[in-house]
């Protein structure tokens, strides 16, 4: 038996989402058939973790096994690519792991952007890249408040009502927040998240930084742990699956 980890760029504005669902096109289906037509064998493809529907990935990772070493991988990459570029998804990078290596449990970080363009008109080439905001926001005030989630918290807030974790509790290492022109970027770096936890944390710094909210009122929101006290989360259409560290 041999293990691959593949590294995988793709637009996630036609996919409902990287797990395999009974109905619908996902990442992870179509990746998992091409692989399986091209090694005429079926393959299982596990992923780093879930995005959800119209989320992106700059390097999502993922492995398979098959039973005989790929004897030639820019082939393989090459022949991939061709099946996989117009559906807007590439794999960027290919090598043999160990099999102790998981794409899932041997990670130990996780890091997502997310893109906001604070501006008046739609961004027209990078349409569906980003979350466009007309209201201006203050940048200091957001930064503000991603300082009071960064750390081990509860982040039930933040939790979609569909999460099956076992535990609210996570612990986010940084968050880092650009502005360039009117385009911000919201970094944020954790070994897991929960399910819809990035959206909804950018959706509750968006209420802050249009002013819907002050600092207070976002830090109480917070600290009392139910969902209903979420701002409506980000759209998928922001979020970037960033990089998977091992």
């Amino acid at each position: 038996m041999v293990r691959y980890q593949v590294l995988i760029e793709y637009v996630g504005t036609n996919f409902r989402g990287w797990q395999i669902q009974k109905k619908g096109l996902t990442v992870q289906g179509l990746i998992q058939k091409k692989i399986s037509n091209l090694l005429k064998k079926k393959i299982i493809l596990y992923g780093s973790g879930r995005t959800d529907t119209g989320v992106h990935a700059i390097e999502q990772s993922a492995h398979f096994d098959c039973d005989n070493k790929i004897l030639d991988l820019t082939k393989f990459l090459k022949s991939m690519n061709y099946f996989l570029n117009d559906k807007g998804v590439a794999i960027i990078h290919i090598k043999k792991r160990s099999l102790k290596f998981h794409s899932r449990f041997s990670a130990k970080q996780r890091i997502y952007k997310y893109i906001i363009f604070n501006q008046i008109s739609a961004p027209v080439i990078e349409k569906k890249r980003g979350w466009h905001v007309r209201k201006p926001l203050d940048i200091k005030l957001i930064k503000k408040g991603a300082a009071k989630l960064m750390g081990t918290n509860d982040y039930s807030t933040f939790r979609s009502s569909s999460c099956h974790a076992k535990s609210p509790i996570r612990t986010i290492k940084s968050i880092k927040i650009k502005s360039i022109k009117n385009k911000i970027e919201i970094v944020f770096k954790s070994q897991s998240f929960l399910q819809q936890q990035v959206r909804s944390m950018v959706g509750c710094l968006k209420y802050l930084g249009e002013k819907k909210w002050d600092l207070k009122t976002f830090d109480k929101n917070f600290k009392q742990k139910k969902r209903a006290l979420c701002a409506p989360p980000a759209p998928p259409e922001g979020l970037y699956l960033f990089k998977v560290v091992y």
